[in-house]
This record gives C-alpha cells, structure tokens and sequence, in this order.
C-alpha cells in the first residue's frame, strides 16, 4: 500500500539523526534581555555539559566545559597528518528567541509531495508551502525532521552540533580516515551577538576553522554584512501646550520627523541578496525625550560607513532646525564583513567548494544577510567560513531539515577535513 502524503513515522536512525533528535530536545534557549551574562540563560549550562560527557564518551582529548558553557576538544590527527596545523570547527549550542523554544517534540515525516505538515496547534495544521520553500520540491520522497508547529526545531544550530559530533565519532571509529588534529567548540549566546567571544584562540589551537552554521544544503559562506547599532536620542523643550507657541519642541515630532528622513527604499522589507539597510528596531519615549533604535547593514565597507554618516546628517539637519543638542546619535560597532579576511588563505573557501562537488552537491556562494561566529573569529585572527548545515527556515516554528541533508553534510565534513591532512600551499 502507497504511503499517505506527510507520513510520520520512526525510521531506523542514522547516528547524526540520533543525536539531532535527543539535542533538540534539550532547552538551550539564549536571552537578549540577559546578555550582560554568559551564557544568558541557565539551560546552556545543560546543553554545554551534556555535549562534553559525549565528547568524553567518544575518547577526545582535553574536552573542557568551561563556566561560560564554552565547550572544547581535542581529536589527534590521523598517522602521518600529525604535524599540520589544526583545524577548527565550531557550532552554537543556543536556540533563538525569535520563536518558541522550550520542549520541542521533533518528528520525521515522509514527505510525498504538496504542504509539509509539521503539526496541529489549536486545531489548525501548522504547514510549510511549496510556494514559501520552492526548495521543498527536491525533498518529494525523503524523510524530513520538523517540529510539532508549536515551537521551533532547533535545526540552527543543533544540526551543525549533531554533524559535528557524528563526524567525530566515524573519525573515532575509522582512525585510517585522513584529517589534521580537529579543535571543536560548541559556543552559547550566537543568537544574541556573543557567541565566540570567549574563546580563548591561544588555548583552543586551531590555525583555521569553519562554522558548521548555514543554511541549505550546498550553500556557503565568506562574507556576512557589516554591522553596527545606531542610538538617536531626541531631547525636547516642554512648557504648557496652552502657552507652547514658538517655545515647545515635541521629542516625539521631530522623532518622527527624523524616521521619516532615514531612506524608505532602504529598509530591510525592501532590500535583497547584497543590499544593505537601516532598520528601527525600537522606539521609546515621551513628548520630552524619545530614544530610536536601528541596526545598520551593509557588505560593502564604504556604503557601510556611508549609513552612519546618513544618520549623523539627518541629526545635524534637525539640530539647525530646531537647536544644537535636539538629536544625537551614538553608534556601536557589532561585526564586520569577514570577507575581508581570507585573502591570504583562499584554500578555505576552494577545499569548501570542492568538498560539495565531492558529495554530488553543487555548490553556492551566498553572502550572508545576518552575522555568524566566523565573522568574530575571522577578525580575531582565525580565519573561519561557514558550512551548510541543510536546515531551512530558522526562527521559525516551520524550521525543517531533511535527513539526507544532516547525513550528507557530515559526508562533506569528512572530505573537508582530509583536505587539511596534507601541507596547505
């Protein structure tokens, strides 16, 4: 008999599918409210520990979960690749804030086609569309793992977890497969910003590293927007609005005013693949005083320092308006575009490429609208681009990831690193 469309049922697991399936479902959800503390939230701690008994299960060397939940480890490398430098491979153990995150059920459906469904909450079906992933079309008789629609899965980044702990172990059980001494970090806080921050690069060893962090199968990563964090702070003069005429500046008026000068076209819900963008992300306030948030994207490092310049003559526009004083804006730097940093080791996106080809996987440099650990350990020194994880729809309750994807990129994982098992040009 012909299997009904969106079948679930239990297939007889592969070993990254395994441990996919038990890391989902451990809380590890980060705070952006908390970020003042590493990691955000206590449940890191969990996951963190969770993932050093494994790796002291699988025989790693120097496996340490530090008080940060930084986890990090040690593979020797295989006979004859034992002086090359090491390699890096790093994943975040936390989940996003965007969405439900807190006792996933994960399952695997047979997928035959049409909507994927991925549960029922509140008596209505939670689906993913043909129309919303076009890429759901290449997945017609394979097994995908989705939530039950309720939260998200935690495919990001718990997938790249999974890979990298799957790889590992074959490496364990197979010591005849080439690759150089492997240095493993599992990281908390990405999804707010931290992420490698603390590692320790001395300590950890590695020469060059990759994120296992993306997206589709097949995609990679070595250039990510630069960033930066805009404050516009609006100081008003208030007297009684009965006696206010040619004395008053409402805050939230020349506020408005302000928001209305930033470019409309160039806001996030506008803008694609390369375009970069100002977006509100807050605002706060009264008639006295208000505070605007944006973020500030940008690839290209002149147009990046353009948008900051943009902002600072809106407020310079204003203040001859209304008085020097009215508008301020300060600015943090975030991250910058990684890009930047692999000039001199261009091997690591070519060994990349070639590793997906190797696989059968065509692969796509896609230029990362967002921020990743390799942008902070590329400009701490350590060159590091990122790996798809073959995960879809991230902070989402639709987010999916085929199992065929989470095997193959552990196949591609084991070509990558035999690359490095012999002196880099």
């Amino acid at each position: 008999m012909a299997k009904e469309k969106n079948v679930t049922y239990q297939p007889q697991p592969s070993d990254v599918l395994e441990r996919f399936m038990r890391y989902v479902q451990i809380d590890s959800q980060s705070d952006p409210d908390n970020e003042e503390v590493t990691p955000s939230t206590p449940a890191q701690h969990k996951m963190a520990a969770y993932l050093g008994d494994e790796l002291r299960d699988l025989g790693l060397d120097d496996v340490r979960v530090d008080e940060h939940a930084y986890v990090t480890a040690s593979l020797p490398a295989s006979a004859g690749a034992e002086g090359l430098p090491a390699l890096g491979l790093c994943s975040h153990i936390d989940t996003s804030f965007d969405a439900p995150a807190s006792g996933v059920r994960p399952h695997v459906v047979h997928y035959e086609g049409g909507n994927l469904v991925h549960g029922v909450v509140d008596g209505r079906e939670v689906v993913t569309t043909p129309a919303q992933v076009p890429d759901l079309a290449q997945f017609v008789g394979q097994d995908i793992v989705c939530s039950d629609g309720s939260t998200l899965l935690s495919a990001d980044d718990k997938a790249g977890v999974a890979e990298i702990m799957a790889l590992l172990a074959r490496l364990t059980q197979h010591p005849e497969l080439p690759h150089p001494t492997l240095k493993v970090a599992f990281v908390p806080d990405e999804e707010i910003g931290h992420g490698a921050r603390l590692l320790d690069l001395e300590r950890f060893g590695a020469k060059w590293c990759y994120t296992v962090d993306g997206e589709a199968l097949g995609e990679f990563n070595y250039e990510c927007f630069s960033a930066a964090e805009a404050t516009v702070t609006v100081r008003g003069v208030m007297v009684h609005p009965g006696s206010a005429k040619d004395i008053m500046v409402n805050a939230i008026t020349v506020a408005s005013e302000f928001q209305q000068m930033v470019p409309a076209a160039e806001r996030p819900e506008h803008t694609e693949g390369r375009e970069g963008f100002y977006h509100p992300i807050s605002i706060s306030g009264t008639a006295s005083e208000v505070r605007l948030g944006y973020i500030l994207r940008d690839f290209d490092a002149d147009s990046f320092a353009n948008r900051e310049a943009t902002l600072r003559r809106i407020a310079a526009f204003l203040n001859e308006r209304y008085g020097e004083g009215t508008v301020t804006v300060d600015v943090r730097q975030q991250y910058r575009n990684m890009a930047e940093k692999f000039d001199d080791c261009r091997f690591l996106i070519d060994h990349a490429l070639e590793a997906n080809r190797e696989v059968g996987l065509e692969p796509k440099v896609v230029a990362v609208r967002g921020g990743t650990d390799g942008a902070e350990l590329s400009f701490r020194g350590l060159p590091c681009p990122n790996v798809a994880t073959g995960g879809y729809s991230c902070h989402s309750v639709r987010e999916f990831v085929p199992v065929r994807s989470l095997e193959l990129t552990v196949d591609l994982l084991q070509r990558l690193v035999a690359k490095f098992a012999v002196p880099q040009d």
